[in-house]
C-alpha cells in the first residue's frame, strides 16, 4: 500500500525539489555571465585544482562530480578546446587518460572562484543562521550516506561528519 505524503510533506518537497533545481541554475548564472563556463565546468576545475599537479584520472573526475564517463569525456573535449584542461594518456593503464588543468584553467579558476563564493552565500549560506546551515550539511551528509555511502568522501571531498 502507497504511504501518500501529507499536505505538509507535499509542500516541502515540492519546496526542497524547486531548490535542488533553482540553485544550480542560479550558480550557473554567474560563472556563464562574467566567465563563459558551466557550473560543471567550475566544478571539473575545482576538483583538478585540489588534486596532485592538478590532474586526475579520468575515472575518478567521473566519480567524484557524479558525470558519467561519456558525459565528463564530451565536456573535457569542450573544455580542452577552451584551452581549460588537457587530457593525457595514462602511462600504466592504456586505458585510463588523465584530465589535467591548464594555466588558462587555473587562472580563469582564481578569477571565478570570488564571484561563485559570493553567489553561494548570497543564495544560500547567508539566507540560513549558521546553526540552519550546519543542519542542512548534517541531513545532506545523512541522505547522501543513505544513497551512496561508498562515494561520499569522494563527491564532497571530506570523511562522513558523524557528529
Amino acid at each position: 500500500m502507497t504511504r501518500w505524503l501529507s499536505e505538509p510533506q507535499q509542500r516541502e518537497w515540492r519546496a526542497f525539489l524547486s531548490v535542488l533545481n533553482l540553485l544550480p541554475v542560479q550558480f550557473s548564472k554567474v560563472l556563464q555571465d562574467n566567465f563563459g563556463i558551466s557550473l560543471a565546468d567550475y566544478e571539473i576545475l575545482v576538483r583538478l585544482s585540489e588534486s596532485e599537479d592538478r590532474a586526475l584520472r579520468m575515472s575518478e573526475l567521473a566519480a567524484a562530480t557524479l558525470a558519467s564517463r561519456s558525459r565528463l569525456s564530451h565536456q573535457i573535449d569542450r573544455m580542452e578546446r577552451a584551452g581549460l584542461v588537457s587530457r593525457r594518456a595514462c602511462l600504466d593503464d592504456r586505458r585510463g587518460s588523465w584530465a589535467e588543468m591548464t594555466d588558462a584553467g587555473w587562472k580563469l579558476l582564481v578569477q571565478a572562484a570570488p564571484h561563485h563564493v559570493e553567489s553561494v552565500r548570497e543564495h544560500l549560506v547567508d539566507v540560513l543562521t549558521d546553526a540552519e546551515f550546519s543542519e542542512l550539511g548534517r541531513i545532506s551528509s545523512k541522505i547522501l550516506n543513505n544513497l551512496s555511502p561508498d562515494l561520499q568522501e569522494k563527491i564532497i571531498g571530506f570523511p562522513e561528519n558523524t557528529n
